[in-house]
């Protein structure tokens, strides 16, 4: 472990790097890097740990500016010490690019990659746990971040003291197919949403949608801006400002401001692990055989192409984002794996003991509300709050609120 320490306004920060197995199967093995920022309240530095865990996959955890930003900081600053976990491939932790994975066969890429899901995350927060010499610790996870506590849950639950989700408990029992039937739903509903908001929206888009089939667009990278490209930005939609959003981009002419909006909301260029084990992070064993795409068949309203698409993973991305297409060929790989191990135990999530609590948003356009009360229901003792009042944004809209609440269903 090496350690930098500083001291911004009101708070202390000790910057930790950390030597983890590549492989937990093999810890003789290779090692890589995980990388983790202390975060203390001036005069809170020996409080008790709560381990925060980002979504994604493939995103690096929140770097905070103040004691309220991120949001949710200043609540947990009263009670923790916090530690902002860079999740393996991600920030400052060893990172899995287009660069890095280049020295590789797409083969050994993929057996590489395989080990960059939610249970390597999980062992890699042990191992650190063990370093800091901690008694078990609090969670807090965010969208996937509450798919790794799951897992924390299944695999080590005698590394926890307490367990917080928000807008993100897993499927227990539906597979990638099942799952985006029930997202595109969600999506189908916000796009309805947003026109009957905005209804001149609709006409803008289709003028755009025509010039993008007809235009050689050019986004300022370079990668041509394609009608399907366009399509993703639906992931917009499942937030709480997202529809605004969206609406304030397609007032924009099409010029290079538009262009350079559009890029900024593109969240896989700068982040591949996240579109490379999207869907994996949905499998009990089964291949995932690109299963976005081929739900998508079965959707006839989504033929309509003002209709947009959400937080989807496609085979013809590692054609259009440029910085994607050399992991073309392990994207295809990935697809089609077999045996993926499980990430969740239903057995030892009924026999729990750990104080569970987890904020769960009805109309969650990313992760559907339906399994995650079913998964809610099968763990023992936890305390689900369903609430209409936010969007999978929750905690970056009211975090203090929401934490607050968390700890004290979690007791």
């Amino acid at each position: 472990m090496r350690r930098v320490v500083h001291r911004p306004p009101g708070l202390v920060l000790a910057d930790d790097v950390f030597e983890v197995p590549l492989d937990h199967a093999r810890p003789d093995g290779e090692r890589i890097q995980v990388f983790a920022r202390e975060v203390a309240a001036v005069g809170g530095e020996d409080r008790p740990w709560l381990v925060f865990f980002q979504g994604g996959p493939g995103h690096e955890s929140p770097r905070p500016t103040s004691k309220s930003s991120p949001p949710w900081l200043e609540r947990a600053l009263e009670d923790f010490r916090v530690l902002l976990l860079d999740q393996r491939g991600t920030g400052l932790s060893t990172a899995a690019t287009h660069e890095t994975l280049a020295g590789l066969a797409p083969e050994a890429q993929a057996e590489y990659l395989a080990l960059f899901r939610a249970d390597s995350i999980v062992r890699d927060a042990e191992v650190i746990r063990a370093e800091l010499d901690s008694p078990p610790w609090t969670v807090l996870g965010q969208s996937f971040g509450g798919f790794c506590v799951t897992c924390y849950l299944s695999l080590a639950p005698d590394g926890l003291r307490r367990a917080l989700v928000t807008g993100g408990l897993p499927p227990l029992d539906a597979g990638p197919d099942d799952i985006y039937r029930a997202t595109y739903r969600r999506v189908i509903g916000r796009c309805v949403d947003h026109y009957e908001r905005y209804p001149e929206d609709r006409d803008r888009l289709r003028g755009l949608l025509d010039r993008l089939r007809t235009d050689d667009v050019r986004l300022p990278d370079g990668d041509r801006l394609t009608v399907r490209r366009f399509r993703q930005l639906g992931q917009m939609l499942g937030m709480s400002d997202g529809s605004e959003k969206l609406h304030y981009l397609l007032e924009m002419p099409l010029g290079y401001a538009f262009l350079h909006d559009v890029q900024a909301e593109d969240p896989f260029s700068r982040n591949p692990v996240y579109a490379l084990l999207h869907e994996a992070e949905y499998s009990a064993g089964e291949p995932t055989r690109w299963s976005a795409e081929r739900i998508l068949e079965e959707i006839p309203e989504l033929e309509d192409e003002t209709m947009l698409v959400g937080e989807m993973v496609y085979p013809w991305m590692f054609e259009d984002y440029g910085v994607l297409r050399p992991l073309r060929d392990v994207a295809h790989l990935l697809a089609g794996r077999e045996g993926w191990p499980p990430l969740y135990d239903a057995e030892r999530l009924r026999d729990n003991e750990v104080p569970v609590a987890a904020a769960v948003y009805a109309n969650d356009m990313y992760v559907e509300r339906t399994f995650s009360e079913r998964t809610a229901a099968t763990i023992n003792g936890a305390h689900m709050w369903l609430t209409n009042e936010y969007e999978h944004n929750g905690l970056r809209a009211d975090g203090a609120r929401i934490l607050g609440r968390l700890l004290e269903l979690a007791g």
